[in-house]
Parts: C-alpha cells; sequence; structure tokens
C-alpha cells in the first residue's frame, strides 16, 4: 500500500511538472517561443565576464570551427566607431588568436580592417557610402542560391553613437537620429530577415543574412578622462538609446540590448578608459551575436549534442520521429485498454462468442508487459519532449565548491538515516569470507554491493549536475568511482561463471538485452548514437570479454595456473585492440557502410584505455575471493601448505589487510597530487585504480557489523543506477549533458540562486521516479523476449489474445476481423512466424537486430 501511495504521488508530480512547463511555454513564454527575445534583450553573468547565461536556454562559445561551419565562406562584417572595432577584434581572435594579435600590431585605429574573413569598416556617424554599399550588397533578398558566398556578408553589425555625443554638443540628438533615418530603410530593404523572437532561416544552401545594431556603449563615467566626461554624459547616452529602441520596435531593426546588461554595475568589465570592454566582455557580446546568427543553422548542420539553444529550433529532427512518438504512446496505451476491457467486462470479441472453457495463454504477451511497453513509451517521449523541444528551459552548468559538496553532505545522510540490517544472510554458492556456521551476509552481498553502486551513482549525478568536471581533484575521485563500477561487474560475473558454469545463450543475451535495451532505443528517439551513452556499451563490452575469457576452456578453469593463464592472454588482447585501433576502425567502417552507424572510434578507445585493467582485477579477485572461502569451509582439495597457512593463521591475515587498507587510502590521495592535469592522470589510472577499490572492499568487509547492516537509499539507486546514469542525459541534465534542465517556472529571472533550487527538486524527484519504473519495464521487456513463455499468466477470459493459443491463428485472425474465414496463406505465415518467436530465442533477437538495421537505413 505505501509503495502504490508513493508511485501515486510522483504521478502526480509527474503530472503538475508537464502542466507547469506546458504554462509557461505556451503562456508565459507565448511571444518567444524559441528564446531569441530572451538572448537578446536579457541575461547575467554565472562566472564573471567567462559565462553568460540568458534566461531558459544555452549560449554556445562559438569557436573558429563553428563559425566557418555556419558562415560558409560568407563574411562577418562590422560597421561603426572603436565600439564595433571591439568586436572585430574579438571575432578575429576567435578564428586565429595569434594571427589577430600580430595584425593588430601593424594597423591604425581609424581605418578599414580585413583579417580572414572578418571586415571593419570605420563610420563612427553611420553615412559613408562603404556602408550603403556594403548592405545594399548583401542584404538584397534577390542574391541568387549559386552565388559566391565570399561576395555577401552573413553577419553585418552596425555599433556607434559615441562619436555624436563627443563632437556635438546641440544638435547630437538630431544628427544621431537622422543617422539612424537614413539606416533603416538600408536595412528593411533586406528580403526576409528575421524578427526578433524567430531564427534565422536553416538548411544546406540557403543564404542568410542577419543584420544588428547593437546599443550605444554605456561608459563607467566616474573613470572618463575629463574631456571625456564633459560631453558624453548620462543625458545623451539614455536619449539616444532611447531612439533607437522606439526604432527597433516600429522598424523591426535588431537591437542586442543584453550587451548593455554585460556591463551594468560591473566596473571590472571596463578597461582604465572606461569607455571600451575588456576583451572577455566583448567576446561574450560576439557570442551573443553568433548565437542569434548560427544556432539554428549548426543544429541543422552537426546534429547532437543539442547544445546551442538559445534562438533554436531543434531543426534537425529525424524524418521518423513524429511516427515513433504516435506509436511508443498510442499503441501501448490502445492494447493496455484493449486487455484490460477483456479483463474487466470478461466480454469475448464476436467471432469467439461460440468458443469456450478455460484457454492457455502461454507466451503470449500479458498487461504487465504491455504496461512495460507503455512505461518505456513516456519515457521516451518525455526525453523528446524535454531535450529536443523549448517545451523546458535549458541553463548553463555553473561549480561553486559549497553547492557540490552540499548536495554531497545531503545524500551521506540520507544514506545513512537509511541504514537498516540487511536481509541477504543466506549463503551464496560462494560463500563469503567468514565461518560457514555463522549467519551473516556474504562477502559483497547483494545489499552492499548494490548500495555500493548507489553512493557511487549518487555522486556522480551530483558531479555531472554542478559542471565539477573542471575540478582536478573531484574528477581523480569520479574516475575511481567509475571503475568501481566495472570492477564490481567483473567480480560478480566471474563468481558466477566460476561456480554456476552456465554459459548459455539465454544467460549471455539476458544480461546484453538488459544492459543496452534503453541504450539501444534512446538513439532513435534523440537523434543521438549507441556509444554516446558510453556505460552500457562499456559494460556489454566488459561483459563479453569475462563471458569469452571464462568460457574459452571453460573444462579447464579449475586450473588455477591454466584460469590465471587465461586472464593474462585476455588482458594483452584487450590492450593490443585499445591501443591499436586498426581492428575497431575496420569494424567501425564496415558498419558505418553496411549499417549506416557513425561511431566515434577515439572516444571508444579512449573509454576502453581508462579502465583497461580493472575489471581484470576484479575477475582475479573474485577466483581468490573462491578460492580462499573454499578453503576456509574445508571444500579445497588437495590440502596444500596455502590453505594450511589461510586456514590456521586467517584472522591474522584478515588484520594485516584492514591495516594494509588504512594505509593506501592516504597513499593513494597523496600519490593522485602529484598529477596536475587530467592527461597525465589518465595514463596512470588504469595501473593504480584497483588499490583504493580493493582497500574500500577489505574496509567495508572486515568487520560483521559492517557487514550485517546497508543504507537503504543507496541500495534502491543501485538497483537502476544503469538507468539513472542513461536517462540523466537528457530528462535531468540538458542538451546531451552539456547544460541543465529547468521547468522556467520559478525565478523568471533564471538565476542559480532564485528558482535553482525549486527546480533541482521537482525534477530530481521525476527523474528518480521515471529511472525506477523503467528499471523495471526494462527487466519485464528483457524477460519476454530472452523466453516469452515464462511471463506470468493472468485469468483473462475469452478476448483475442487469450484463446489463440487453443484455437489457432485462424481463429484468432476471425477475432480481430469479426468473421468466420477459410486458413489462408497469411494466417499460414503468421502462424510460422509465431512458432518461431515462441521458440527460438536466436530467431527473436535477429529479428530485434533486423528492425535495428531497417530504421538505421531509413
Amino acid at each position: 500500500m505505501a509503495y502504490q501511495a508513493i508511485l501515486r504521488v510522483y504521478a502526480v508530480l509527474f503530472a503538475c511538472t508537464l502542466t507547469g512547463v506546458v504554462f509557461r511555454r505556451y503562456w508565459l513564454d507565448a511571444d518567444d517561443p524559441y528564446k531569441c527575445r530572451a538572448l537578446m534583450t536579457r541575461g547575467h553573468w554565472l562566472d564573471p565576464f567567462k559565462k553568460w547565461q540568458p534566461p531558459g536556454c544555452l549560449m554556445h562559445q562559438y569557436t573558429e570551427k563553428d563559425i566557418r561551419a555556419c558562415l560558409n565562406g560568407q563574411r562577418i562584417v562590422y560597421i561603426g566607431d572603436s565600439t564595433a572595432r571591439q568586436l572585430f577584434w574579438a571575432t578575429a581572435k576567435k578564428l586565429n588568436a595569434t594571427g589577430a594579435n600580430a595584425y593588430r600590431q601593424e594597423v591604425d585605429k581609424h581605418e578599414d580592417l580585413a583579417f580572414e574573413d572578418v571586415h571593419f569598416i570605420w563610420d563612427p556617424f553611420f553615412n559613408s557610402s562603404s556602408l550603403r554599399t556594403e548592405l545594399l550588397s548583401s542584404l538584397d533578398g534577390n542574391i541568387p542560391e549559386d552565388a559566391d558566398p565570399t561576395e555577401t556578408a552573413g553577419l553585418i553589425t552596425l555599433g556607434g553613437g559615441l562619436w555624436y555625443a563627443r563632437h556635438f554638443q546641440s544638435d547630437w540628438l538630431d544628427r544621431y537620429r537622422d543617422a539612424l533615418d537614413y539606416v533603416a530603410p538600408l536595412l528593411d530593404a533586406g528580403k526576409g530577415i528575421p524578427s526578433l523572437i524567430h531564427p534565422p532561416r536553416s538548411g544546406k544552401g540557403r543564404n542568410d543574412h542577419h543584420v544588428y545594431m547593437t546599443p550605444i556603449q554605456v561608459p563607467l563615467y566616474d573613470v572618463l578622462s575629463p574631456p571625456r566626461a564633459s560631453t558624453i554624459t548620462p543625458t545623451k547616452i539614455i536619449s539616444m538609446n532611447e531612439y533607437l529602441f522606439n526604432l527597433s520596435t516600429t522598424k523591426g531593426i535588431r537591437v542586442p540590448w543584453s550587451h548593455s546588461l554585460m556591463t551594468w554595475e560591473s566596473e571590472g568589465a571596463y578597461e582604465e578608459s572606461g569607455l571600451h570592454v575588456i576583451e572577455d566582455v566583448a567576446a561574450g557580446k560576439v557570442d551573443v551575436l553568433l548565437n542569434a546568427r548560427c544556432n539554428t543553422q549548426m543544429t541543422y548542420l552537426q546534429g547532437y549534442p543539442f547544445d546551442k539553444t538559445c534562438c533554436s529550433t531543434y531543426e534537425n529532427q529525424h524524418p521518423l520521429r513524429t511516427h515513433f512518438y504516435l506509436a511508443l504512446v498510442f499503441i501501448p496505451s490502445l492494447i493496455i485498454g484493449f486487455r484490460s476491457y477483456g479483463t474487466i467486462t470478461q466480454k469475448p470479441f464476436r467471432g469467439f462468442r461460440q468458443l469456450g472453457g478455460r484457454p492457455s495463454v502461454s507466451g503470449l504477451p500479458t498487461i504487465d508487459l504491455f504496461k512495460a511497453f507503455a512505461v518505456l513509451s513516456v519515457v521516451l517521449t518525455y526525453c523528446a519532449l524535454a531535450d529536443r523541444t523549448q517545451l523546458f528551459d535549458k541553463t548553463q552548468k555553473h561549480f561553486k565548491y559549497l553547492e557540490f559538496f552540499g548536495l554531497c553532505a545531503v545524500v551521506l545522510v540520507l544514506g545513512l538515516l537509511s541504514v537498516r540490517p540487511t536481509l541477504d544472510k543466506k549463503p551464496p554458492a560462494c560463500d563469503a569470507l567468514s565461518r560457514p556456521q555463522s549467519a551473516e551476509p556474504p562477502f559483497l552481498s547483494r545489499d552492499q554491493s548494490d548500495e555500493w553502486k548507489g553512493l557511487m551513482q549518487f555522486i556522480i549525478l551530483i558531479y555531472h549536475y554542478t559542471g565539477a568536471s573542471s575540478v582536478l581533484g573531484i574528477y581523480q575521485v569520479i574516475r575511481i568511482l567509475v571503475a568501481s563500477y566495472l570492477f564490481l561487474s567483473g567480480f560478480g560475473h566471474t563468481v558466477f561463471f566460476y561456480r554456476k558454469q552456465n554459459y548459455s545463450m539465454s544467460r549471455c543475451a539476458s544480461v546484453l538485452v538488459r544492459y543496452n535495451l534503453l541504450s539501444c532505443v534512446l538513439p532513435y528517439i534523440m537523434d543521438t548514437d549507441y556509444l554516446f551513452y558510453y556505460f552500457a556499451p562499456l559494460v556489454s563490452f566488459w561483459y563479453l570479454v569475462v563471458y569469452l575469457t571464462m568460457h574459452i576452456r571453460s573444462s579447464k578453469n579449475s586450473s588455477m595456473p591454466f584460469l590465471l593463464s587465461k586472464i593474462g592472454v585476455s588482458a594483452v588482447i584487450v590492450t593490443l585492440l585499445a591501443r591499436a585501433p586498426i581492428l575497431f576502425e575496420g569494424t567501425f567502417l564496415l558498419l558505418k557502410h553496411t549499417c549506416n552507424i557513425h561511431w566515434n572510434v577515439k572516444e571508444w578507445q579512449f573509454r576502453l584505455q581508462l579502465d583497461c585493467y580493472i575489471v581484470y582485477g576484479g575477475m582475479v579477485a573474485a577466483i581468490v575471493y573462491c578460492e580462499v572461502s573454499d578453503i576456509l569451509r574445508g571444500q579445497s582439495f588437495p590440502q596444500n601448505t596455502l590453505s594450511v597457512i589461510i586456514r590456521r593463521h586467517w584472522n591474522k591475515i584478515r588484520s594485516v589487510s584492514v591495516a594494509v587498507a588504512l594505509i593506501i587510502f592516504p597513499g593513494f590521495w597523496y600519490f593522485v597530487q602529484q598529477f596536475s592535469d587530467k592527461v597525465t592522470y589518465n595514463r596512470w589510472v588504469p595501473f593504480v585504480s584497483l588499490f583504493p577499490i580493493l582497500a574500500f572492499v577489505v574496509l567495508r568487509n572486515c568487520n560483521r557489523h559492517l557487514r550485517n547492516y546497508y543504507s537503504w537509499v543507496f541500495a534502491w539507486l543501485g538497483k537502476c543506477s544503469l538507468e539513472t546514469f542513461t536517462l540523466q542525459f537528457h530528462i535531468w541534465l540538458a542538451a546531451d549533458t552539456k547544460g541543465l534542465l529547468s521547468l522556467g517556472v520559478f525565478g523568471r529571472k533564471a538565476t542559480h540562486i532564485d528558482g535553482r533550487y525549486h527546480d533541482l527538486v521537482i525534477l530530481t524527484g521525476v527523474f528518480l521516479w521515471l529511472s525506477w519504473m523503467t528499471a523495471d519495464a526494462t527487466t519485464t521487456i528483457t524477460n519476454w523476449i530472452i523466453d516469452p513463455r515464462q511471463q506470468p499468466v493472468q485469468e483473462i477470459k475469452l478476448t483475442p489474445l487469450t484463446v489463440a493459443n487453443d484455437v489457432g491463428l485462424d481463429a484468432f485472425a476471425d477475432g480481430l476481423i469479426g468473421e468466420r474465414i477459410r486458413p489462408g496463406a497469411f494466417s499460414r505465415h503468421l502462424k510460422k512466424w509465431y512458432e518461431l518467436w515462441m521458440g527460438k530465442l536466436e530467431f527473436r533477437l535477429a529479428s530485434i537486430v533486423l528492425i535495428m538495421w531497417i530504421l538505421n537505413m531509413v
């Protein structure tokens, strides 16, 4: 009852979350559906002058590669005074910092400049013929599609006005108005210029043109030189910006008012002159312009990660995604209703009215299975809505030590408060390192391993949420946690194979389907790829390594030298694969041409190399554990000298192990402090990660009281750690892990303090609930795929699905159409397919692979 009540509470929370974001998107933000206005008019600094955050979207920091891909040879043109020239230099440094600095030493201030694809026209009064020529040539909507891109400007920015304040005392405002009135018709000459709330068009071969006029730079009046301070006054700047604002609303001129907010009440944003901004602020201003101009285009060209959400339409959509939505949401729901109708009313469909008795339903999908498909459908659709539409807000990560360690402290407190006695006290096939007559739980019991996985998962989630990857010390700890999960995987699978000797295809397929079900379906919905959710591929690869290592010549696994030699040979082979990419490159190239699969071989090699030996450490630890356990239980034959020593001095061995483990932790911490960067640390971590992991295992199991208790909260998360690791990419984090998901209904200013923690609490609850439901659903679906005949049977009378087995598939077809027909070719083929599906695991797996191949090739 309590469990059902909790499920209802979270279901209500989920419904309220969707209702809230729909209300915000289609009511509060109805006038800014793509976050263009948010980008252009609002924002604040997260990290002063390093990271600018528009409300509700992610602003990308553009690089040379991004700029060239977006503009495709078109020029970037800045026109105006020294404030526009600052934007020119900021853009030039993005393209080539070294060359831009050298070029800057060669040129004068008040002249036209050109560096690679960036141009600057000196025109502080907006009245030159060059300005008119540039605007007319680049903004003419009749430019042919096949025109040379270098002949047009893909981005034009006008910036100026300070010279009117500086050099005119009486008629400065009239002159400024005349200049803008002269420019406005030229801007209007461009056909199809996007409005402030709509992003530019995108698509291959398009010639998009964007023109902006920046607001007049508000100087730091207190530090201006006396001549400037006497002429550049707040009254003049405010009046000119007011006229620009009025003109932007009436003529549709795009003005990035967020430029002014970047220096608002920020003395550190200015250079010593008080008139110009520092380089970081100028780069931020350029990024606002590039995000408005290029985000939709880059989404179309590059696909995932979709980390450019300001002024973006998520236009790069898979053509079958809409059909996926319909199928995933409605079909399982209809089937559930269909089955539930028959269960509740017990009414047969026409065509079965004359059939009686109690039919068998062996092998047919149950309501629980359909519910599992429905849960998976809802979760996948929620992923797409959260991370492939503008329904949810997205914000940037911003690391704070207090936030990271504060969240870790909260998690640890929850874990300690949920400590309870373990229920896993039945000795497994391989007993614990304790006397067999004790009622203690086994070494690394299920509760304990789930607790360990859950604790690691909590910390890894916090690490991703807070953006702590930039902190070397935290990164070093996280690498050990990831290695710990692989250690547990290698340990558990080796114990199973060593004791059970079960190498059946059904067992292997069950593990692999369970690992990969979610990670294989998500790419079709999210336009990502399988390796993007790298943890499932990683544990799957290492499971196959353990399986093959233990399976080959398994009859000789009782020989310890032979078994250890096999493990050594396996380690050498995997090392060669990880270090020499020839085989993986060939395999990935074959998949590319035959299956339309595009995987990054370098990223995959990097993941393998990071934890290249920890699984083998888990395998050796499992074998040693089983052998020592047998010795302590008196089941080791023959009784050699080593077994006698272990049995006679076990208490001393255990005490020494605990002492060594206590020394390893501070020693390892001192060791990792010697590394100054991630690259060097990553070279060493495959060789040293085993030591702190073994130390933790020893200390966690050194006392019966420690083995007898576990944290229920950590163990609960550990049971669905695979789902939380995968789903966090889209429904807790955002933009394919590059940002954070936000409701946008708390704290409309979207600051980290105002509303962020409301979002954290609500979205974390929804995320964990959906992860738990998905884990249960994938388990149910996996069991059905592996052996559909073993699914639990429900007592259902006289419905099409229940009578099908007794009366044959011809009668089943009759029930669907409501008429009696003679057996035909269709029913015979359907029956044959059904028998193959029910009887052959190979056929079920091949059918799934075939469906995936077809979807890949579409």
